[in-house]
């Protein structure tokens, strides 16, 4: 293997071996405390444009499941099409694995995609050292490649619609079937499901697929519209905002649409996860601000907010809602139990709700799946 270096915008260096695509990459540098789920990991798009670091010191071990699709074109084991993270870094990689799903090694398929990996790493120090100054900008040079890649400005790109999809998608419910039409306004109704389950519209600002597959298990069908799409023309039973990558600044667009069909349907349900809590909470008036390192882990504490309840959750974002700027109508939902920052909320008399965590996980604990099936009962 090739020797490689991550440099990072303090001046820092830290030198390792390359097993995976030898390219030159540059992004934000970024953490996950997860034990496993590497192959979902890399697969979000809410990681697009970062560099992702995970703690856990054995990564590989179980290899990459296969890259299939099922019938309705969502990806039976992974979160999208493809990996979205722009490097992978570890302490040590396993060249050999062993599991009963696993069908090629984790290098094989980061070569495949063209994405570098890095093993070699002090992650701990690496880690300590992002805990105690925040996420940095930071570049991975391969061996004999040409270091000519810049440190990019991580705020300034609209990742959101990197990732984001450019036509219309309808699922069926229970995973039937799927077809598509233009992402025209005309004649898009003509294209949407009427068979008599509950229809949601789902913003894709950067999708994870486990969320489609959740909505569709309870019976509904979803319509998948990009991020910027106005959609005030369609007829949907529920409204829902994904997750996706980047600054909530970047998407006014999508904002703007999110206050018009506030504005429109009122008695509508809205349902927003990670970015979407963040871009209802903008258009219901509120800021939103970036934390210093982020929540990126499968064991992230919660409490509902009024209650004793509390959960162990997914998360993967590196922005957060300003809990003190949210309007008169609006209240927290749930708070992050290891820095008080806020991780959900509610109107409070219009049935919209909002998580900054992951309850489809995915990998990760499922404890909040139940929050889908509270969207959809309150559908009318």
């Amino acid at each position: 293997m090739k020797k490689a270096s991550l440099l990072l915008e303090d001046g820092s260096h830290y030198d390792g071996l390359s097993f995976g695509y030898d390219r030159n990459v540059g992004g934000e540098l970024v953490f996950s405390t997860g034990m496993s789920g590497y192959p979902e990991s890399l697969t979000d798009p809410s990681y697009s444009g970062q560099l992702l670091m995970l703690t856990y010191p054995l990564i590989g071990n179980y290899g990459v499941p296969p890259l299939v699709r099922e019938q309705n074109g969502l990806s039976r084991y992974m979160e999208s099409g493809r990996i979205h993270a722009e490097c992978l870094i570890v302490s040590d990689y396993s060249e050999k694995y062993s599991h009963w799903n696993g069908q090629t090694s984790l290098s094989s398929w980061l070569k495949q995609e063209k994405i570098p990996g890095i093993s070699g790493i002090d992650t701990r120090s690496l880690t300590q050292k992002l805990r105690e100054h925040g996420v940095m900008m930071c570049k991975v040079v391969i061996e004999g490649e040409a270091d000519d890649i810049p440190l990019p400005n991580y705020s300034t790109v609209n990742y959101i619609s990197k990732v984001s999809c450019s036509e219309i998608t309808v699922y069926h419910g229970e995973m039937s079937s799927v077809m598509s039409s233009s992402t025209s306004n005309g004649g898009v109704n003509t294209h949407l499901p009427n068979d008599g389950k509950k229809k949601v519209l789902l913003v894709d600002c950067g999708v994870k697929e486990n969320i489609i597959r959740c909505l569709l298990r309870r019976g509904v069908d979803v319509v998948r519209v990009p991020w910027d799409y106005d959609f005030s023309s369609i007829s949907y039973d529920g409204l829902f905002l994904a997750n996706g990558p980047g600054d909530p600044e970047t998407a006014s667009a999508t904002v703007a649409n999110i206050r018009k069909a506030m504005g429109l349907k009122p008695e509508v349900p809205i349902f927003g996860i990670c970015m979407g809590n963040q871009l209802l909470a903008k258009a219901g008036g509120a800021s939103t601000y970036k934390l210093k390192y982020g929540h990126r882990s499968h064991n992230q504490p919660v409490r509902e907010i009024g209650t004793t309840r509390c959960f162990i959750t997914s998360q993967n974002h590196g922005y957060a809602v300003d809990d003190k700027t949210l309007g008169k109508d609006w209240i927290p939902y749930f708070v992050n139990m290891n820095d008080g920052s806020n991780e959900g909320i509610r109107h409070t008399h219009h049935p919209w709700f909002s998580v900054q965590f992951h309850p489809e996980a995915s990998s990760g604990p499922t404890d909040t799946e139940y929050l889908f099936d509270e969207f959809v009962k309150i559908m009318n």
